[in-house]
């Protein structure tokens, strides 16, 4: 951003950067020489950067070519040496810029809409003697014309180069720059670090290897980057140009008193209430996304309560403020007082007021309340051991448990963001909806799609309306919406109809629902790429609706005498298993009490989905090596190549990395391109974001070191120190696993928004090593589990950060801020609980806070942690088969990927498109989830993100990412109003007709089973 006249130029600590201070001054390029043909075409102006004629200035004449220059931009060194007041004899004309700064990236430089980085004018400008009547021109000095001179000869070995054979994209963006007559103004990145140091994004194909050569790291995904562009200057993927603005505005407010005093209120609020519903049953859950919308509002309040006409103006850089006083030359506001002047409260009032409400501060209250809201695992610990098995846990020790595993996670997500933020292939679906509406709120455009004409906002308002008012019907009135097993309803009774087409305890075979609660169940459906959809519901046809009713109707491994869907585990009589039987008062395991009553039983497709995941996990490790492990190990290498925080002067791939964007020419071939799933340089390739992410300058990897190894050493203290029975290897064990799975399980949440849980590893693992301690196992299982999960989250935050261009210190200081509000406040609610909430966690609590998701986990800690692993998978158990899953799941990828990774075989493309992470991995749902959320799910996807998308492009483009944003929203707030304002009060106790009880009648309700117990009968072994 330039000075205004009369103020030196902030230094590189004032600004907080890397290197030393610099101003970008966008200049007017030579003109053509006369023998070039493009002086004789007709000059078009872009309404955005075209220049008139008498702006232009005549060529130098140490320019040989007598071209233009690709752009002039003032160095450091020209910014400290100059005096404002000088002008400059010759020097060239600069165009008047916008009155707001607008920062574009350039690796399409040849495009004149992107590019530029154009500073406020000045209103003094007009007294100085220069061409332009706006902007001054100053004087250069020998440091100046040194750099001129190096940057002239840097752009003489450019402009040769630029004589080899280009690419189809380039040679298009040469006719565009033609047509404009040579006018293209560069700035952006390449004004910081000058431009002539900057390759061409495509200038890479003129020394990649030859379009014959069979190269499987050359193609791009049908259903992600589009089909007819790859534009540099914008996401190569459809979604993200969708969503994401590819311009960023550095003169935004961002470190203010608003945005701090917002993110730890809506951190307390919102972690507070959560922790203390989660408490009880029924529960209801305050989503980010109600924050995301109800803090809007008060950012506007705010500034219209401290906001005064007689403000001095200020100054922001890479959202902290450089400056409240007005610059010399400046008018001022009528009434305008300096500081001096100014009251003790009125000094007060204009710090609070800093900056305006905007979609940077938005953007990093709505990160704060993501990573507070969700209530912290270790709590559900804390509860077990006070309420269950009744240990002390004082308050440092639940303080130090609690911050540890919460950070941990932000650590991992850290340590990787070379992996899983900054390549553009890394997605993120889930953060588009927010991106999307931060768009909507922020910024008013509105152009027709499709022949829709509505804005953004008012098409959000009316679905957001008609969501809230609509969850009265299948929430409240009429529950039968939500439940529609329509099927049932004509044979009640009947039990092989219940479970093909219940969707309370069958399979769903009929997937019709209307409550967007359980479309919505495992995900929204408009945010999950319609590729990932198929293999999802691939996975759901075979496992779930192929095998699943043969083998429980040939009554495989006894599943006949249990429902075929069901949560709990049973005993051999066909009832719950109850846990306290085969426990001694201490809670250990009884094992004569456990040969006495029965072992446990699954029903089958609990059984189906441990094999599912134990193979997603297996093949999530072969998956990633095969397609993603070159890619990882040149990161890997080039992360220890180059020097911490530095960020580049230019755009420089991954050496190695196909960026070509000509499409091929055979229709054949080019499909093949395009049904790629990108599984193969997702790693290696960047976009505008992350070129325009390197003007900040980063968070260093120290940070997340250091934070790294006091977390892991104040939990080591936790558990050697307090009675948890984990060793401190134990807990290094837990975190390796995380390690180890954390950048494959981020990468197909980064590209399908499928999660892939490692919880049951997690309980496995310590059921096998630490046998007999149920505490230790849900310990251990907080560190790695939660570490994974936490860390995930956080990394989706760090990329909603990177697409609103959050500088990236501030977004580390806004996470580690709110986690740690967050976890002090949970842990203040959780303890006045236990003091004045009375039978907390029994069945006689008052207003049902009986800890049912506590009890699950309890109930848990038992099953693995104490009866033990080996009585489900050891040698002679009942489950042991399952445990080949692990060398399936892990054997799988390596077929379709020697097969697929040559493009130009049969079917390759079709192969291309299985990715089994996903296609096992997100039947881990199942159960809770049945048929009808995973069925219902698919097909709206489909509907949106194949069907609508091919047929009506622009609509899709425009209006998807607001539509899921107002469904979801609207749903949260309705479940919100529906609870506390009529179940909480008991307004609706004894409401019941018709459509809040049919589907309560029959065996789906009921969960039957196919083939019932006789009268003091068994089922199974004798023998166990």
């Amino acid at each position: 951003m330039t000075p205004r006249r009369g103020r030196s130029a902030p230094s590189h600590q004032q600004l907080g950067h890397s290197d030393e201070a610099f101003r970008l001054q966008p200049l007017v390029p030579r003109p053509a020489a006369a023998d070039d043909p493009r002086a004789r075409r007709p000059r078009t102006r872009d309404p955005e950067t075209a220049l008139p004629s008498h702006d232009r200035t005549e060529p130098r004449p140490d320019d040989p070519h007598g071209r233009a220059p690709e752009a002039t931009v003032a160095t450091a060194d020209q910014t400290q040496s100059n005096s404002p007041s000088e002008p400059a004899a010759g020097s060239m004309t600069r165009l008047p810029p916008p009155p707001s700064p607008l920062l574009r990236s350039a690796a399409g430089f040849t495009s004149p809409s992107y590019g530029s980085i154009t500073p406020r004018p000045s209103d003094d400008s007009a007294d100085e003697g220069v061409a332009s009547p706006l902007l001054p021109s100053r004087k250069p000095s020998d440091a100046s014309a040194s750099g001129r001179s190096e940057g002239g000869e840097r752009g003489l070995r450019r402009r040769r180069d630029s004589s080899q054979p280009r690419s189809p994209t380039l040679r298009r963006q040469a006719r565009q720059s033609e047509e404009l007559g040579g006018s293209t103004i560069i700035g952006g990145l390449e004004g910081r670090f000058g431009t002539t140091e900057t390759p061409l994004l495509n200038g890479l194909a003129d020394h990649e290897e030859g379009e014959g050569q069979d190269d499987a790291r050359s193609y791009v995904a049908d259903s992600e980057v589009d089909e007819d562009e790859d534009p540099p200057d914008n996401s190569p993927y459809a979604q993200v140009r969708a969503s994401v603005s590819p311009t960023d505005n550095t003169s935004l407010s961002i470190n203010t008193p608003r945005m701090w005093a917002l993110s730890i209120l809506f951190s307390i609020l919102g972690s507070a209430t959560n922790l203390f519903f989660s408490l009880r049953y029924p529960s209801v859950a305050i989503t980010p996304v109600i924050a995301l919308l109800m803090v809007h509002p008060l950012g506007l309040l705010w500034d219209y309560l401290l906001k005064r006409p007689d403000d001095p103006p200020e100054e922001f850089l890479d959202g902290c403020r450089i400056g409240n006083s007005s610059p010399a030359g400046t008018p001022r506001a009528p009434h305008f007082l300096p500081a001096e002047r100014r009251g003790r409260l009125d000094r007060l009032r204009l710090w609070l007021a800093q900056g305006c409400w905007n979609e940077k501060e938005h953007t990093c209250v709505y990160v704060s309340s993501n990573v507070s809201f969700g209530f912290a695992f270790a709590t559900d610990v804390i509860v077990e051991q006070t309420q269950f098995y009744k240990q002390e846990a004082s308050i440092t020790y639940q303080l130090l448990l609690t911050l540890s595993t919460q950070i941990l996670g932000y650590t991992f997500a850290g340590l990787t963001r070379r992996f899983l933020v900054r390549p553009s292939g890394m997605i993120w679906p889930g953060t588009l909806m927010s991106a999307a509406m931060f768009t909507t709120l922020h910024k008013e455009e509105n152009k027709e799609a499709n022949g829709w004409r509505i804005s953004r906002w008012k098409f959000f308002y009316v679905v957001w309306l008609g969501a809230f008012l609509f969850y009265f019907l299948p929430g409240l009135l009429m529950p039968a919406l939500s439940y529609f097993n329509v099927v049932t309803w004509f044979a009640p009774d009947n039990v092989v109809i219940a479970n093909l087409f219940g969707v309370v305890s069958g399979l769903g075979l009929f997937p019709m629902t209307f409550d967007w609660a359980q479309v919505a169940y495992i995900g929204s459906p408009l945010l999950t790429p319609f590729w990932a959809a198929v293999n999802v519901v691939g996975g759901l046809v075979v496992v779930m609706w192929i095998i699943a009713p043969i083998a429980y109707y040939s009554n495989w491994l006894y599943s006949s005498y249990m429902p075929i869907l069901s949560a709990a585990v049973f005993d051999n009589t066909g009832n719950v298993y109850d846990v306290s039987k085969v426990l001694t008062k201490d809670f250990l395991f009884d094992r004569e009490a456990y040969s006495k009553y029965s072992r446990v039983f699954l029903p089958i497709t609990y059984v189906l989905s441990y094999g599912v995941q134990f193979a997603g996990l297996a093949s999530l490790v072969t998956h990633t090596l095969c397609w993603h492990g070159r890619d990882i190990w040149t990161q890997w290498k080039r992360s220890l190549e180059e020097p911490d925080g530095e960020p580049k002067g230019a755009y420089q791939p991954v050496a190695g990395s196909s960026e070509r964007t000509a499409r091929p020419s055979d229709g054949r071939t080019a499909r093949a391109h395009r049904s790629s799933l990108s599984t193969d340089n997702l790693l290696s390739r960047e976009d505008v974001h992350n070129r325009l992410m390197r003007r900040y300058k980063d968070a260093p990897m120290a940070w997340y070191l250091v934070t790294f190894a006091s977390m892991t050493a104040i939990g080591i203290f936790v558990v050697e120190y307090y009675p948890v029975h984990l060793p401190w290897y134990g807990l290094l064990l837990a975190l390796g696993i995380c390690a180890v799975l954390f950048i494959p399980i981020g990468i197909i949440m980064a590209v399908t928004n499928q999660h892939s849980s490692i919880y049951l590893i997690c309980q496995l693992i310590a059921g096998i090593v630490f046998p007999g301690r149920p505490v230790a196992n849900m310990v251990f299982v907080t560190y790695g589990y939660i570490s994974s999960a936490q860390g995930i989250k956080f990394a989706a935050d760090l990329k909603l950060g990177h697409y609103m261009k959050i500088p990236p210190r501030i977004l580390f200081a806004v996470q580690v801020a709110a986690t740690t509000v967050s976890s002090l406040t949970q842990i203040a609610v959780l303890n006045w609980m236990f003091a004045h909430v009375p039978g907390l966690c029994t069945p006689q609590a008052v207003n049902g806070f009986t800890c049912p998701i506590a009890r699950v986990h309890f109930n848990g800690s038992i099953l693995w942690g104490v009866v033990g692993p080996a009585e489900f998978f050891g040698p002679g158990a009942l489950y042991r088969p399952l445990v080949w899953a692990f060398a399936a799941g892990a054997l799988l990828p390596l077929p379709l990927w020697l097969y697929a990774r040559n493009r130009r075989r049969r079917g390759a493309s079709l192969l291309r498109r299985v990715n089994l992470p996903v296609l096992f991995g997100s039947l881990g749902w199942i159960p809770p989830a049945t048929g009808l959320n995973f069925s219902v799910w698919a097909l709206v996807c489909y509907v949106f993100n194949r069907a609508l998308r091919r047929r009506a492009p622009l609509w899709w483009a425009k209006y998807t990412m607001t539509l899921s944003a107002a469904l979801d929203s609207g749903l949260a707030f309705g479940i919100v109003v529906v609870f506390f304002g009529f179940v909480y009060p008991g307004w609706m106790r004894g409401f019941s007709w018709w459509g809040t009880e049919v589907y309560k009648r029959g065996c789906d309700w009921r969960a039957c089973a196919y083939r019932t117990v006789p009268e003091g009968g068994r089922f199974g072994p004798d023998v166990w």
